[in-house]
């Protein structure tokens, strides 16, 4: 019965982790998504 809680736990961080970094990705991606919109819209106000 502990290593099966052992394994319960260790799948959790890791779903954890990998959450994490999806999320924080995501969150990247879309800053410099925004970024390229704010200079593409800079460039064709010009």
């Amino acid at each position: 019965m502990d290593s099966l809680q052992s394994v319960f736990k260790f799948m959790v961080a890791s779903t954890v982790i990998v959450g994490g970094v999806l999320i924080g990705g995501t969150l990247l991606a879309s800053k410099k998504i925004d970024e390229a919109g704010d200079k593409l819209r800079h460039k064709l106000q010009r």
